[in-house]
């Protein structure tokens, strides 16, 4: 009733009108496009906003006659279906072009299924056949043809679990696909139901039944019939007519993360136990501040490492729920199961459990005396139970999301070996954040084994070992994380020949090493001589500005493609934006300006000795930690965007072996930066569609000629 012409006829109620017709069908649009086909799908809101300031705009009643309202009406129904007509034209093609892409994909999985099948024939003849026995080896000749059999049975295996997987790719994106038919579909119909019950006559149901039902989009019924096809394939083929297994593996994921109830009352009840528990250590440790005589800052530090792990898994919970909300496709970046993921509700849920463990675990550890506990049994426990919690074998608690954690360590411990992926050098990025987490999990095991007295009476007597750069480990593993970023961009320089961006890249890591080698002199000077050297000072000084200015730069400017100065709609950014508000680019680049240079507090304590260092580094580990957070959010961002231009909605399985210069040529066309950074219309998300629309309403005296 809000929306007929006779009620909404104050600018009150025709707000109120435009706020409640937003929070349906728009909403329900928004949740379930898939994101790289965002601008491929009907401007629903567009639309809309020309219908409500074509009604806001419109000459009185009361004061105009009927000739004149009628022509008003006539010319703004020629523009807003000229619209509509141009929308239809777009949506027409791209179907058409995501149609035949999926047909020819469908052929090459047939095909390759053929041949998978053929081949297991063919080799198994080959490999039993292709040596005879021996007289007098007949045990020996028996099992080089049982080896060479097993060998081809888990070829094929190999190959069918591929097929498996392609397979149930190509029906996500048939599935995908499919619901684009309908959305845009729907979107015309309420959008042409609206036009006619605002300006109450039948034009929009004509344009309807003669232009948007006779569409190829809406009448085309193949994508029907290639999902019938791969369905019956699948069971037949690849599951031996197993129809439940199958359908279980080709289930299709909700398009949009549903709350579960019991996740959402746990994260509730651990965050809520979390902070009640922190603030009750705070309170506890202020109260006992002079009782600790005993080395309080070995404890510090191995608890520390376990907080930074635990607090870059909450973040994480936070940059999954934005990238989802701002439709950044970050399950396909990362390469995860879109049937199976960890959702950001179980990332928060996971980081408040660990937090309400880990405080429990400082509290026995603040009252161990008074319980009789040893004081290092605590924090060994936490340690030991955060390892099995996190990497432990056992299929169960979201198995899959620590394969693929184990998966992608292994790759970055062996970076030169393997083929560099997005996952690769972003978790290894998580790792240059959490350098200081590293050197605390050094320090417990070498607090654990050389400086703990496990039976004596000294069990907390600090020996000075673990903490110190004279034994050289230390310093190996705070370069840790910059080596494996380094290697990693001299892997993708050997295999591209491109000197930027990756030996440029590279050489941005390796001014880690000398930061680290020169802090660490710094620090072993200060230990044999008592004072600081005032030259090893200046050189530090000199290289941390010298790498700071290196990594701030790249940050801003390569990993989040912004401070582009040709984007007049989005100044110093770029010219497509996914997060609607603008101050949060802004603050971004300032916060990590600011706290890219937080190391300078740090060097002020070395020279003039202010305050406890261990406590200063973990203030400072926890901004570090908190800068990655904001840094995932725009890197993400970044890559998204680049893959939008590919309208890549799922991930491209390929079964038939890469040649390699074949790869070698895949690789040059992604790293270049004509290909990355092209020109790309404004993200709908922030168009200003009541300019536009204002100036396509605007009737001059011309137009009244004609």
């Amino acid at each position: 009733l809000l929306l007929n012409r006779s009620v909404c006829n104050s600018p009150i109620l025709l707000r109120l009108c435009r706020l409640l017709a937003r929070m349906k069908f728009a909403s329900h649009l928004n949740a379930h496009i898939t994101p790289e086909w965002r601008k491929q799908y009907v401007r629903y809101e567009y639309l809309k906003e020309m219908l409500y300031l074509a009604q806001e705009q419109a000459p009185p009643t009361d004061t105009t006659d009927e000739e004149a309202l009628r022509r008003y009406y006539m010319k703004f129904d020629q523009k807003f279906f000229t619209q509509c007509e141009q929308e239809l034209n777009k949506i027409n093609m791209f179907f058409s072009e995501k149609l035949a892409e999926a047909e020819r994909k469908a052929a090459n999985l047939q095909a390759e299924l053929q041949l998978a099948k053929h081949r297991r024939t063919d080799e198994g003849i080959q490999s039993l056949g292709s040596r005879r026995p021996r007289r007098g080896s007949t045990f020996q000749s028996t099992f080089i043809v049982s080896d060479r059999r097993q060998k081809v049975l888990a070829q094929h295996a190999r190959k069918v679990s591929d097929l498996k997987l392609a397979f149930s790719e190509f029906y996500l994106s048939l599935i995908l696909l499919q619901n684009y038919q309908s959305l845009n579909f729907t979107g015309f119909r309420k959008i042409l139901k609206k036009h006619d019950k605002i300006f109450e006559n039948e034009t929009g149901n004509s344009f309807r039944v003669s232009k948007v039902e006779s569409a190829p989009f809406y009448t085309n019924k193949k994508i029907d019939n290639l999902i019938h096809e791969c369905e019956e394939t699948y069971i037949t083929e690849l599951e031996d007519g197993n129809r439940t297994r199958a359908m279980k593996r080709l289930r299709v994921p909700p398009l949009v993360d549903k709350d579960s109830p019991r996740t959402t009352f746990f994260v509730g009840f651990y965050s809520g136990m979390t902070c009640i528990l922190i603030a009750a250590i705070l309170i506890i440790v202020y109260l006992t501040r002079n009782h600790h005589t005993e080395n309080w800052t070995s404890y510090l530090t191995i608890y520390r490492g376990m907080f930074l792990i635990i607090f870059l898994i909450g973040l994480l919970g936070i940059n999954t729920y934005g990238w989802r909300k701002y439709g950044v496709n970050h399950v396909l970046i990362f390469e995860l199961d879109p049937r199976d993921h960890v959702s950001y509700h179980e990332l928060l849920e996971t980081a408040f459990l660990l937090g309400t463990i880990w405080c429990v675990s400082v509290v026995v550890f603040l009252f161990s005396p008074l319980l009789g506990i040893p004081r290092y049994l605590s924090p060994l426990v936490l340690f030991i139970f955060i390892v099995f919690f996190l990497f432990n074998p056992i299929h169960a608690f979201k198995y899959k999301a620590r394969f693929w954690l184990l998966r992608y360590l292994y790759r970055i411990v062996t970076t030169p070996y393997y083929p560099v992926s997005f996952p690769d050098f972003w978790l290894a990025d998580q790792f240059n954040s959490l350098a200081t987490a590293l050197m605390d999990f050094e320090f417990t095991f070498c607090f654990y084994i050389f400086e703990l007295d496990w039976f004596g009476q000294h069990s907390d007597q600090d020996t000075g070992v673990c903490g110190s750069y004279s034994y050289g480990v230390r310093v190996i593993v705070a370069m840790l994380p910059a080596w494996w970023r380094f290697a990693q961009c001299l892997r993708r320089y050997h295999g591209t020949k491109r000197f930027h961006p990756h030996f440029v890249n590279a050489g941005k890591y390796s001014t880690s090493f000398l930061t680290v080698s020169l802090g660490a002199a710094v620090s072993l000077y200060h230990e044999n001589h008592g004072v600081n050297s005032n030259g090893l000072l200046t050189c530090w000084f000199l290289s941390m500005v010298f790498s700071t200015c290196y990594t701030l730069s790249w940050d801003i400017k390569m990993d989040w493609g912004v401070l582009n100065c040709d984007t007049p709609e989005n100044p110093l950014l770029r010219e497509e934006i996914v997060y609607p508000f603008k101050g949060f680019y802004y603050f971004a680049m300032v916060e990590d300006l600011v706290l890219r240079f937080a190391w300078t507090i740090n060097f002020a304590n070395v020279v003039g000795g202010y305050m406890n260092s261990t406590v200063l580094s973990t203030l400072l580990a926890c901004l570090e930690v908190f800068r990655r957070f904001i840094w995932n959010f725009f890197r993400l961002e970044n890559e998204h965007l680049n893959n939008c231009g590919e309208f890549r909605a799922t991930r491209d399985i390929s079964i038939a072996p890469l040649e390699e210069d074949h790869q070698m040529l895949l690789c040059n066309m992604m790293d270049t930066p004509d290909l990355l950074f092209r020109k790309r219309t404004p993200n709908y998300g922030v168009i200003n569609y009541s300019e536009e629309t204002k100036l396509l309403l605007t009737i001059d005296e011309d137009d009244d000629d004609e």
